[in-house]
């Protein structure tokens, strides 16, 4: 059984587009030659890999899986023409790098502007999302090369560190106890905010109260550290956040931080790829910049 590229390709924009004409467009094709090539590739597969029953075509289980590999083999030939493209100085060619949430939104953007200052023809493309959710971009192959807080499960995935972050807890300014220094017991009245599931920072603020002997807590669920910011800010309670998620806060009064003593360990901050998967040279070129990064980027003033 031998597996054609070229209608694979027309079926993966079939599945992305969402239909035969939406692909027929895409690829100047006409809608019959499109659906033709399709029923080819299930013809030679013997499996039916599109679902034409709905009003919306949607691949089969066998579709599914077929889809998965077929992102896989033309991202790697993505990486070939990429790797020949960018060979020596790095002059052209587009760098996509993956971040858990604290760490692209803080982290990752002054990282890549120094990345592109060193080579300024590389295009560097960010995606942020819960650990769990960039943990899973490594391990289908969307994404090559992530930065985490936190180092990832997943066998499949080696992890190096980089850098290492300490969450704080933060309060609304008035507060009764912001700005203090108080042992765990005496926050088992409070409601702490937690991030949603999925996230590391969840993982270690469950961690943490749990070592605080506060795991009967009152807790509220909240997406994203901007939230939890604002939330924490309006009085709705108390979180454990990166101290590096609240630099402006702090500095402008609108957050406050609760000393707790004893304090948490840092937590590593650590890149990671695929165990099987060729670093591109673009990627290679980021992980040394990574490496050579002795600490987390100075913030510049919110007014510069």
């Amino acid at each position: 059984m031998q597996l054609n590229l070229h209608r694979l390709w027309i079926f993966m924009q079939v599945v992305e587009c969402g239909g035969f004409s939406a692909a027929a467009q895409k690829l100047y094709m006409s809608q019959p030659s499109v659906s033709n090539q399709v029923r080819l590739l299930e013809q030679s597969l013997h499996a039916l890999l599109i679902d034409r029953s709905g009003s919306r075509i949607r691949p089969t289980a066998q579709g599914e899986v077929l889809m998965e590999y077929a992102k896989r083999v033309f991202l790697l030939a993505d990486e070939a023409v990429s790797a020949i493209a960018q060979v020596g100085a790095l002059e052209a060619g587009r760098l996509v790098v993956g971040g858990s949430t604290t760490v692209g939104t803080y982290l990752l953007p002054p990282l890549a502007a120094t990345f592109r200052t060193k080579f300024p023809g590389v295009e560097c493309d960010i995606v942020v999302g819960n650990a769990g959710a960039i943990s899973q971009s490594l391990l289908s192959g969307e994404v090559g090369l992530a930065v985490l807080a936190g180092r990832p499960a997943a066998s499949q995935l080696v992890s190096e560190r980089v850098l290492a972050d300490r969450l704080v807890l933060v309060a609304a300014p008035d507060h009764a106890m912001a700005g203090t220094v108080v042992k765990p017991a005496e926050l088992a009245g409070e409601r702490f905010l937690m991030r949603e599931q999925g996230s590391q920072t969840r993982d270690l603020q469950v961690d943490a109260l749990q070592r605080w002997e506060l795991a009967d807590v009152k807790r509220t669920d909240v997406w994203g550290p901007e939230t939890i910011k604002q939330s924490v800010a309006a009085g709705l309670g108390l979180s454990l956040i990166s101290e590096h998620a609240v630099v402006y806060e702090r500095e402008g009064g609108r957050l406050a931080v609760i000393e707790v003593d004893p304090p948490l360990k840092a937590r590593p901050i650590v890149a990671a790829w695929r165990r099987d998967r060729l670093l591109s040279p673009a990627e290679q070129a980021f992980l040394a910049h990574l490496r050579d990064t002795q600490r987390w980027p100075a913030e510049p003033s919110p007014e510069s």
